[in-house]
């Protein structure tokens, strides 16, 4: 692999895992927020949006608390399994999923409040699990949310710096993705190859928001094809 090349493998390595990360977790918590009714539903919400509007710096001086050598999170995984997360790989992929995570989650949710409830009611009438009613009712219907935020997912986790930074660090081979590239080529005045993984990072990010645009257009003409 060439050397030059490893913060473009390292940003779509990092990005594609927080993004399957993400996934899982943004579905599922946002399933249970859009049906839960019970009190705290604001707080609920507000705290798994929190890092959506919190810079990203403050979410690694968090992350920092948690997984450093006196966190909770650090010394739990120091103890008992010998792992080190902050300087690594792992730590690149935390911060994306915290930064990727509220996109996914605001996007499902949304998706989800939207589904008719009378589809859902009838569904529970007819004696279906909430399991079934999740997979053949739910998710068919908030699908194309669901891929909507799966790729705003991706091009956030992709774009994630500050909190990176602070967690992973800049080490070339290991923990640099192409943003933290970017910042110090700029710093070391190397403005050609920060020019490089800007226009790469630009490119990825307009082809995946074209597939998306694309993939919603034909499935509004399906649908409409399928109303006629």
């Amino acid at each position: 692999m060439d050397a030059g090349l490893t913060p473009l493998w390292i940003s779509i390595r990092t990005s594609l895992l927080a993004t399957i990360i993400t996934f899982f977790l943004g579905i599922g918590t946002a399933y249970l927020v859009a049906n839960y009714k019970g009190k705290g539903r604001g707080i609920i919400d507000s705290i798994l949006t929190l890092p959506l509007v919190l810079p990203p710096t403050v979410l690694g001086f968090f992350l920092l608390l948690l997984f450093g050598k006196n966190g909770p999170a650090g010394k739990f995984l120091m103890n008992y399994f010998e792992i080190n997360i902050i300087f690594s790989w792992a730590a690149t992929v935390i911060a994306a999923v915290v930064v990727a995570f509220p996109m996914m989650y605001r996007t499902c949710r949304s998706a989800f409040e939207q589904i008719d409830k009378n589809m859902i009611s009838a569904a529970r009438t007819l004696g279906l699990s909430e399991t079934k009613i999740f997979f053949k009712i739910a998710m068919p219907l908030a699908w194309p949310g669901i891929i909507g935020g799966l790729v705003l997912s991706f091009a956030r986790a992709l774009g994630e710096f500050g909190a990176t930074l602070m967690i992973a660090g800049n080490i070339p081979g290991k923990t640099q993705t192409m943003p933290v590239a970017i910042f110090f080529a700029v710093e070391g005045g190397d403005m050609n190859k920060a020019m490089l993984w800007v226009l790469i990072i630009v490119a990825i990010s307009f082809i995946m928001i074209f597939l998306l645009n694309y993939w919603c257009d034909t499935q509004q003409k399906i649908i409409g094809n399928r109303g006629r």
